[in-house]
């Protein structure tokens, strides 16, 4: 009997799946995303494969999924009804927040309404200071009241937020007694658990967020689990984390936050991994669906990964100037900037006259106007049709039925008449706009973080990333570009390659040159034995545990802080004084300054990741797997639009193992996920771990 695992991820428009069995056999499937009910579309893809290649369900071992359904319970505005307890005075943290505004100078911007309404928070005498000493005790007749008040409101999580309940969390976990004896059933999120760190808003919303969405989480995992027991899959359920990890369903049921960004976690790690078997150590990841555009940098084979991140505040190129829109979630997740251009994305003219793509969508139904499913709006995906550039009869290998000259006739309609074009310049018009988007996204993630994107690779993928990348990377100067396996379902067959892992923190706000080291070793050691009880729990041995630490830091008056690694073993004055020259060097590759030696560097959070290594590692195993089918070429060439220099060539039309032989552009690979765009001038071959390398020709090229 054969072994899977199987990865499975939830888009906008797509729910992608991908078998890798234990001898290298690789099946990936796309079908459309049920909006309704998103356990529907992975079911039903699910038993497709299985029937389609005669496989038990008891084959399956293990499944990994990617959701959006946390993220979507936020934009949506539909979690739970949710109540706060908090200290007495700090009932409206959650209104004022960090006073930070997205777009400064935009009067007419209004802050997101907070998740908990004013008439929901509470307040309770009680206060504990910096120093975990109780200065006024917890008025227990108060919590009584404030919890049968929000029963009767007919709440269904709470979430508790006392001050400095990070440095001594002996009042929240009393609210938490009492609660189990009022309200044994109640959904209870504590900030001393949630969130064991300094700064008031970014814990308050973080603990708010977590009971937020935790009932939604709760029962979409719940019903999955069921529905997979109904066609037999018995296989446990992990959950990719925001931050590249995986976690059990069980784990994630209870802290969800740790899931909102799950979805777009998974393609950066299988970037890294791609990128490291190609002998690329330095990558900028990007992910092209049908809705919005991803970017993610990669550094010496490590993923980047941001302090906190903020949901909900509508899609937005990710900066360190640019901050304060939607809700604050403080949780390690690889850091993304994204922004709303997707094979999906609308194409409108403003009131200037001007072409503008997105960030509304088309979606899965109905989809763009090429699909025939009552999509009336133009696309990038009609206009990539229009360019020649995607199969005019067909996409995902035939599954997907397109009429192209519905996507030609909107475009000429509504795009190209309007502002005087021609049907091509129309559409290359869209396509350099969309590209010219997309670049927004690379830059936050390079140039806006001290980095030279030409130092770097250009990992593709997605349903539409391949199509772009060119063109990307030849505005920014990137000679190199990666298209993995699978790319248009890549984000699944990412999940495969990921481990499972638990990111505990603890503040501990001191200068470095005063810290005793023996605390600090003591702080590390409870935080690794909890992740070490957890990792046990999911059925790691000790020899299968790898433990790494860090540590947020910042100049002794700064207010946001940088994280660097901590070293492992004994912790001396040496190991600091190392920690500290780290800290050193990445304020100034961040920053472009460093301050001199007098200025003192103050510790504030420490963290550390536990991490589940299996058996046959999942990377390893995931690197093993056999190249996808090839799908039938019906023409050997296609004409295709490239700007109004060159015009309309002939672009030859080749399978991924054709490039076994080097391929000159122009060239179009077609592939039953995705397309591949090779421009005039660039060179393609297929790399010893399936990967199409793409080479551009060397111009003088500055970052624009």
């Amino acid at each position: 009997m054969a072994a899977f695992r199987v990865g499975v991820d939830i888009g906008g428009t797509f729910t992608d799946i991908a078998f890798l069995g234990e001898d290298g056999r690789r099946l990936t499937k796309k079908v459309s995303s049920t909006v309704g009910d998103y356990a529907q579309a992975i079911v039903e893809g699910l038993s497709e494969v299985m029937r389609d290649a005669r496989i038990a369900p008891s084959e399956i071992v293990e499944i990994l999924h990617g959701t959006t359904v946390a993220s979507n319970a936020i934009l949506e505005r539909k979690g739970a009804m949710t109540g706060l307890i908090t200290t007495r005075g700090f009932r409206d943290v959650l209104e004022i927040r960090t006073l930070r505004m997205p777009r400064l100078y935009d009067l007419s911007w209004e802050k997101p309404a907070p998740l908990v309404p004013r008439e929901l928070r509470l307040e309770v005498d009680e206060r504990i200071n910096a120093a975990g000493e109780v200065v006024r005790p917890l008025a227990e007749a108060e919590v009584e009241e404030a919890l049968e008040r929000l029963l009767r409101q007919g709440v269904e999580a709470v979430a508790v937020a006392f001050l400095h309940s990070y440095s001594n969390p002996a009042h929240e976990e009393r609210v938490k007694t009492l609660a189990r004896r009022i309200a044994p059933r109640l959904v209870l999120s504590l900030s001393s658990e949630v969130l064991p760190e300094i700064k008031e808003y970014e814990r308050t919303s973080t603990t708010v967020i977590n009971a937020y969405v935790r009932p939604i989480v709760e029962t979409y995992l719940s019903r999955l689990e069921a529905a997979l027991k109904e066609i037999g899959i018995a296989a446990p359920l992990l959950l990719m984390q925001s931050n590249g990890g995986l976690m059990t369903a069980k784990a994630a049921a209870l802290a969800p936050i740790h899931i909102i960004e799950s979805g777009p976690a998974a393609g950066v790690v299988g970037a890294r991994a791609v990128a490291q078997a190609s002998g690329v150590s330095h990558a900028i990841s990007f992910d092209m669906g049908g809705t919005t555009a991803k970017a993610s940098l990669i550094e010496d084979g490590e993923l980047t990964r941001a302090i906190e991140i903020a949901v909900g505040g509508g899609v937005m190129v990710g900066s360190r100037l640019l901050s304060g829109a939607g809700y604050t979630l403080k949780v390690p997740a690889i850091d993304l900037a994204e922004i709303g251009a997707g094979g999906g994305s609308i194409l409108w003219i403003d009131t200037g006259g001007a072409l503008q793509i997105g960030p509304q969508s088309a979606g899965a139904s109905p989809g763009p106007v090429a699909y025939d499913r009552g999509g009336s709006e133009p696309t990038l995906t009609d206009a990539a049709i229009a360019l020649g550039y995607l199969n005019p009869r067909h996409l995902v290998g035939g599954a997907l039925k397109l009429n192209a000259e519905k996507a030609k006739s909107v475009i000429a309609e509504r795009i190209a008449a309007p502002l005087g074009m021609s049907l091509e310049e129309a559409a290359m018009g869209a396509y350099k706009i969309a590209a010219s988007n997309m670049i927004r996204a690379l830059k936050a993630v390079s140039s806006e973080r001290g980095r030279d994107p030409r130092r770097y690779a250009l990992v593709a993928f997605g349903g539409s990333g391949p199509l772009f990348a060119a063109a990307l990377a030849e505005v920014l100067g990137l000679r190199r570009i990666l298209i993995p396996p699978s790319a248009g379902v890549f984000s699944s067959f990412g999940l495969l390659y990921s481990d499972v892992e638990y990111h505990l923190s603890k503040s501990r706000k001191a200068l470095l040159k005063m810290l005793d080291s023996a605390e600090l070793e003591g702080l590390l050691g409870a935080l690794e034995s909890e992740a070490r009880r957890r990792l046990a729990e999911d059925g790691f041995t000790a020899e299968k545990m790898q433990i790494l630490r860090s540590a947020s830091l910042h100049y002794q008056g700064q207010s946001f802080e940088l994280e660097v690694p901590l070293e492992a073993g004994v912790l001396d004055r040496a190991t600091l004084a190392r920690l500290e020259e780290a800290f050193g060097r990445e304020h100034e590759t961040t920053y472009g300054h460093r301050a001199g030696a007098e200025e003192p560097v103050e510790l504030v959070t420490v963290k550390v990741i536990g991490r589940g290594v299996s058996e046959v590692p999942r990377s390893a195993a995931a690197g093993m797997a056999a190249p996808a089918p090839s799908i039938g070429i019906a023409q050997s060439c296609r004409a295709a639009y490239f700007g109004p220099e060159k015009g309309w060539l002939s672009a030859r039309v080749v399978t991924r193992g054709d490039l076994k032989e080097p391929l000159q552009g122009p060239g179009i690979v077609e592939e039953y996920d995705s397309t591949t765009l090779i421009p005039p001038g660039a060179t393609a071959r297929l790399d010893p771990v399936g990967a199409i390398r793409i080479a551009l020709e060397a111009r003088n090229t500055t970052i624009g």
